[in-house]
């Protein structure tokens, strides 16, 4: 068994604006210093026969829109 962690965020050249309102929100709460926040979607995924050639394809074809995001993800074996 197999479990996969999957991160997915906006491209670096897409506006982010859940991000920008997250920062914002922590700059009135007194956090000073904050450089930029991004937003982004955390999946897991449990199950046997995973590898990184599956998981590129489930990101590609669902999990991610390739066109404005990015992902990366790592592969555990669990039991």
């Amino acid at each position: 068994m197999s479990l996969a962690k999957i991160y997915i965020t906006l491209k670096k050249t897409v506006l982010d604006p859940q991000g920008v309102t997250v920062k914002k929100a922590l700059e009135s709460l007194g956090y000073q210093g904050i450089e930029d926040v991004r937003v982004g979607k955390y999946l897991e995924i449990k199950a046997t026969g995973l590898n990184t050639q599956t998981i590129e394809q489930m990101c590609d074809r669902l999990l991610a829109n390739p066109v404005i995001e990015d992902y990366r993800f790592e592969i555990e074996e669990v039991k």
